[in-house]
């Protein structure tokens, strides 16, 4: 988009009078739908609307606070989803000269009292909060005049915005796309992590009971955490006791970290995939292209949701609205299909 892009060029494009285009763009006069749409159209191809946008979000929104937790902070392959997350907030504040106020907790749970103080200091716009949902943070700050959104997690009570991927229903398209290829046997590798988590799960089994078939709580297997090695030791500890991994012919893993470390478990186990079994993850992180095979998963859109995030509280700015319902913007996910996963042979 070139800067000098004005209401003029719009005007011109679409063939009408500066008067003319104004008035669609702003709404102040009855315009034919013919005209409309040929104003609206050259403005949106010319760039313009995005111009305007992004001069009223500087306007609005000057300063953020950022809070996370100290386990997202460190910058690692363990890290990825969230540093996606953290790169594209980063980014979004650049382009639209925001200024990023990072608060990285001293554990992994998120001190409101701190971000109170924090958000004060700095005299903050708004506040993001990274991954941590507990409902007894989200009251705490809930109770704070500045606008705030829940960045990768969910708001049962909704009390403040929210946005995240569509977990629930991501992990539904995933368990489909398996039953699809005939897989009756599917294993589900979880932990007991977030909200966001617990609807990967929720995905699951929706796809599970809507083609017919009973969960089976010995084909639910929780990891200690989600981190590959932990994925690894929880597929390692099945196959030791037996080796037919309970029937199983998918693992769909509730993480791409966990299907990284279930695909070495695998392999070291001598089992092929995804000739013996297929084995699908959840978030796409870069590692998953070069995994062996090339795994297929669902894609979070993670470098999506900071600009997301900063729309909610630019909308909840310009309403100056005390009384209006919190938000919960979910962002869809899709599949990206690789080499792990294939129908079943038995």
């Amino acid at each position: 988009m070139k800067a000098k892009i004005g209401l003029k060029d719009v005007a011109l494009d679409a063939g009408v009078s500066l008067s003319t285009a104004s008035h669609v763009l702003n709404g102040t006069a009855p315009i034919s739908v013919e005209v409309r749409d040929r104003v609206l159209n050259s403005a949106q191809r010319l760039g313009y609307l995005e111009k305007r946008k992004s001069r009223a979000t500087i306007a609005t929104l000057r300063t953020i606070l950022l809070a996370v937790t100290s386990d997202a902070a460190p910058r690692s392959d363990l890290n990825l989803v969230s540093w996606t997350m953290l790169n594209g907030l980063r980014q979004e504040c650049e382009r639209r000269s925001i200024r990023f106020v990072p608060l990285v907790s001293a554990s992994n749970r998120i001190d409101p009292a701190e971000v109170r103080r924090s958000a004060e200091a700095e005299k903050v716009d708004g506040i993001v909060v990274l991954n941590d949902d507990r409902p007894e943070l989200i009251r705490s700050l809930a109770a704070l005049q500045t606008p705030l959104v829940i960045l990768n997690g969910e708001d049962p009570s909704m009390l403040v915005d929210t946005v995240t991927g569509e977990n629930r229903f991501g992990a539904r398209q995933g368990a489909e796309h398996l039953l699809s290829l005939r897989h009756r046997r599917i294993m589900h590798l979880t932990w007991k992590g977030r909200t966001t988590i617990r609807r990967r799960y929720d995905g699951y089994t929706d796809a599970l009971l809507a083609a017919g078939i009973p969960i089976s709580p010995d084909l639910v297997i929780e990891a200690e955490g989600f981190e590959p090695v932990q994925g690894e030791k929880a597929i390692a500890r099945i196959l030791a006791e037996d080796r037919d991994l309970r029937g199983a012919t998918a693992i769909f893993c509730a993480a791409d970290n966990l299907a990284l470390g279930c695909l070495k478990a695998l392999s070291d186990a001598g089992i092929r995939v995804p000739e013996d079994v297929s084995v699908l993850g959840f978030d796409n992180i870069i590692l998953g292209e070069f995994s062996s095979p090339p795994l297929s998963t669902v894609q979070l859109p993670s470098d999506r949701l900071g600009a997301a995030a900063l729309g909610l509280l630019e909308q909840r700015l310009l309403a100056n609205d005390p009384l209006r319902p919190a938000h919960r913007l979910e962002l869809g996910c899709r599949l990206v299909l690789r080499g792990s996963v294939q129908p079943p042979r038995r």
